[in-house]
């Protein structure tokens, strides 16, 4: 009974430090322009987990002596014992400064993206404000501002290329100090990913190559088609094919809050008020403005146990999707807030994207919150190719990560040769990009994964393979489907992943018998709609 209570006791204790970075992390991201806020975050990272880091792995070793005198549940700590020893074996002393090194690199990055803006039409926009302009039916003004995004993109090349080899000398560094080969071995490792490997991931990306590829080929080919454009470029690929204007949901970012709010009470009344609650305890900040870092994501306030959820919405459809997305990964961590350890009231990253994936597709029937019969089509198969984008776009990312760290000596020309030979792999061949050679080759730099959180992209695929059996499952039959989705929510990281995928009814597998009748799904319904 000591034991335990000295558990939960750590754990409370881990909570209050984790949130301390939580808001710490927020309030930068919220005004990276803040020098007083940057400089706090930064003090954090150097002065505070540096320090944590040796006390946390003495807890770990006086717990792991402990566990083994004292009887103990078994059962219940499973997940807990395997990931603390695994932290164990990792752990090594003159590791923690090279790890505060790269996390002011990560800092740097989000510093770098949210200072750039763009001078376009007489007035300063942010780079995902722009992204509106790419959603116009005018195809010379979507031309002229993907040319003047991509060029103040080119402007940082060499600045983002410096600090990524800072990053992978730090990070090689820091697996070969454990012990490890290559830091893909010693990241798997460390992220916990105990029920696949590397060659787990191989597959995925052969799987997607086959079946997936050729159906995104496909809907460009379509799209091609119907634009009458011979070549499509990549200022082509988000308007609408028949020239309509940009679907416009909403003007103010409170009415992407009204709607998404009457969207989550359909789906459960429950989470519906949920979701109330973060908007009356202010835990949104949605809007996009100059100095605020790029993306979006959801943040955890472990000692409050509450959900924060940041974004950079700009009036267009996509961000709908985003906020169901991240009020997916809200709900998940509502719904295992009661757990009295921390290490389980968050999953597996892999789940916890089904989390958020699966509340998009499960919420998209209801999208006539936003839009009238005609638009609620667009965004619904909008929605449907973006998937097959997105499963395409995660083997690029992912084998294009796994070749970075298989290959630890590489130049900064050799990465860039890699990429566009991974890209020739996955992309489908129908885009054209003469005479961007330059910005086709340093597209990556705009995927934050590959800076701050390395190998942490895989999670997306092997969820949307989830999430599309949880759409399948609902149309079968909405109650059930839902009802295992939020048991399975319930459990956090408390079970393993395939567990917790079985929980929510779903398979855990990366093979062509569990993909393509997903993809043929999918492509039916598009079928359908189209």
């Amino acid at each position: 009974k000591e034991l335990e209570s000295w558990i939960l006791d750590r754990s409370e204790l881990e909570a209050a430090l984790d949130q301390e970075g939580s808001i710490l992390y927020i309030l930068m991201t919220c005004q990276t322009d803040d020098a007083k806020r940057v400089e706090a975050y930064q003090a954090f990272i150097q002065n505070v987990v540096p320090v944590v880091k040796p006390l946390d792995d003495r807890l770990n070793k006086k717990y792991v002596e402990l566990a083994s005198k004292l009887s103990i549940d078994e059962e219940y700590y499973d997940i807990y014992n395997r990931e603390i020893r695994s932290d164990l074996e990792l752990f090594v002393e003159e590791n923690v400064p090279l790890q505060t090194e790269v996390d002011m690199l990560s800092q740097e990055y989000q510093s770098i993206c949210g200072a750039m803006t763009v001078t376009f039409k007489k007035k300063e926009w942010t780079l995902p404000e722009m992204g509106k302009f790419l959603l116009d039916p005018d195809r010379s003004l979507r031309e002229e501002a993907f040319r003047a995004s991509a060029c103040r993109r080119l402007q940082e090349k060499e600045k983002l290329d410096t600090l990524f080899d800072k990053m992978l000398i730090c990070r090689n560094k820091i697996a070969k100090n454990a012990g490890f080969d290559n830091f893909c071995d010693y990241k798997f490792k460390s992220l916990h990913r105990f029920d696949y490997t590397p060659e787990h991931c191989r597959e995925y990306h052969q799987t997607i190559e086959e079946v997936v590829v050729p159906l995104w080929a496909q809907i460009l080919e379509q799209r091609k088609d119907k634009m009458n454009l011979d070549p499509l470029r990549p200022w082509d690929t988000s308007v609408d094919c028949f020239s309509r204007p940009p679907l416009k949901p909403f003007e103010k970012v409170e009415e992407l809050i009204e709607g998404c709010q009457e969207i989550f009470k359909r789906v459960d009344p429950e989470l519906g008020n949920q979701f109330d609650g973060m908007y009356a305890e202010k835990l949104l900040d949605l809007d996009s403005r100059k100095g605020k870092a790029p993306g979006g994501y959801q943040s955890a306030l472990s000692e409050a146990r509450k959900p924060f959820i940041f974004m950079n919405a700009v009036g267009v459809d996509d961000d709908i999707r985003t906020l169901l997305h991240e009020g997916g990964h809200a709900f998940h961590s509502l719904a295992c807030s009661d757990n009295p350890l921390l290490d389980y009231r968050h999953g597996p990253m892999e789940f916890n994207e089904v989390a958020s994936m699966g509340m998009e597709l499960l919420a998209g029937k209801h999208l006539d919150v936003f839009y009238n019969k005609e638009d609620y089509r667009r965004s619904y198969v909008s929605h449907l190719e973006g998937i097959i984008f997105t499963l395409v776009w995660v083997a690029t990312i992912d084998a294009f990560q796994h070749w970075i760290y298989e290959n630890p000596s590489h130049s900064a020309q050799q990465r860039r040769e890699q990429w566009m030979l991974i890209r020739k792999r996955f992309s489908g061949g129908v885009v054209n990009w003469d005479g961007l050679e330059e910005e086709h080759s340093f597209l990556w730099h705009r995927q934050l994964h590959i800076f701050e959180v390395p190998f942490y992209y895989i999670e997306y695929g092997i969820a949307q393979l989830g999430a599309l059996q949880l759409w399948l499952n609902s149309k079968k039959d909405f109650q059930k489907a839902l009802g295992q989705y939020r048991k399975a929510l319930s459990l956090g990281g408390s079970r393993p992943l395939p567990q917790l995928f079985e929980t929510a009814g779903l398979q855990f597998d990366f093979s062509k018998k569990t993909i393509a009748p997903l993809v043929e799904a999918v492509e039916s319904e598009l079928n359908q709609f189209n």
